[in-house]
């Protein structure tokens, strides 16, 4: 029988170790195309983070009673659903960071993170652990998207949040505010991710090797340096 983690690991995967968009890549359309600011990268993780919670919710509770046959046009029912309230609240409440978003609030029915998450956890966990996860890769997503967003708009437009916090003698970076910005801003923070992974896995493989050295194992120590 398969142990089931932690609550707490259950929220925190999705915020780093299996990040929707530094670890899986997944949802990279919005992320490349909204993220030219920081309010925008924030209004879009928001956004997919209602959704995806939401919709966790509703498919976990009845996931015994859906078909199997049709449980993906389900999965997308309910989502469309989810995002049809997003998108008219924002174009009620927020008309501005609606039209800043165009067409990707409709487009979050498509979003891969949201549709994964609905086949391979909400449909197979109780509506506790499936809210957790939710909101795990909805903060992940969210956080990725900001960061992206930050750090387009501080070197492309000197303000971060619509507040200018670079000098008036600094050159802003235009190509940050276009597409290239977006693939070379990802493609960085994709670099840090992976040597950061890279880094914690050999601290990690070391501590292993020394603590068998320490207890006398030195043929596992051996082995273990070879590996």
């Amino acid at each position: 029988m398969k142990k089931q983690v932690s609550l707490s690991k259950e929220y925190l995967k999705g915020v780093w170790e299996n990040n929707p968009i530094l670890i899986q890549l997944l949802g990279l359309c919005p992320t490349l195309a909204v993220t030219v600011s920081a309010i925008n990268g924030l209004a879009m993780g928001l956004a997919a983070t209602f959704v995806l919670v939401m919709s966790s919710l509703l498919i976990s509770s009845i996931r015994k009673i859906i078909p199997n046959q049709i449980r993906i046009a389900s999965f997308i029912v309910i989502i469309a659903t989810f995002v049809t309230v997003v998108d008219l609240v924002m174009k009620a409440k927020f008309p501005d960071l609606s039209k800043a978003l165009g067409p990707f609030i409709p487009l979050i029915v498509v979003n891969c993170v949201i549709l994964g998450r609905q086949e391979a956890f909400a449909s197979k966990n109780n509506p506790g652990r499936a809210f957790l996860d939710a909101v795990g890769m909805g903060t992940g997503f969210t956080i990725a998207l900001l960061v992206l967003g930050g750090i387009r708009e501080i070197i492309g437009s000197r303000t971060f949040f619509g507040l200018q916090v670079l000098p008036d003698q600094y050159e802003p970076w235009l190509i940050m505010i276009l597409p290239a910005g977006a693939f070379l801003t990802l493609g960085l923070l994709l670099g840090i991710s992976n040597m950061y992974t890279d880094r914690k896995k050999r601290t990690e493989h070391e501590s292993i090797i020394a603590h068998y050295k320490r207890v006398g194992r030195e043929d596992i120590a051996e082995q273990l340096e070879v590996k």
